[in-house]
């Protein structure tokens, strides 16, 4: 599969992506350099292979969630740059 510049285009559209001047052209060559070494893998012979996702084996390292005592009011809010009433003050963000 070959990608047309116009495609490429396409894509940048829809994905929300604005392109510059030539950027299209270089994304091109680029994303079909990609795609032609996509092909190359595609001719592998994976019969009788475990589909995998991952090729190492991960596992996550949790700790107990276990109760503890809280940080005071006045210490938590000793950096604030602004507080009332007990509470964090931020700016208004929605308008």
């Amino acid at each position: 599969m070959v990608l047309s510049e116009k495609q490429v285009e396409q894509i940048a559209h829809t994905a929300r992506l604005e392109l510059k001047e030539g950027e299209a052209e270089k994304f091109t060559h680029q994303l079909n350099a990609v795609l032609e070494k996509a092909q190359i893998l595609r001719q592998l012979n994976t019969e009788g292979l475990a589909p995998t996702i991952q090729p190492l084996p991960l596992s996550n390292v949790l700790r107990r969630d276990e109760e503890g005592d809280s940080l005071p009011q006045e210490l938590a809010l000793a950096n604030a740059p602004d507080h009332f009433r007990g509470c964090f003050r931020v700016p208004r963000i929605i308008e």
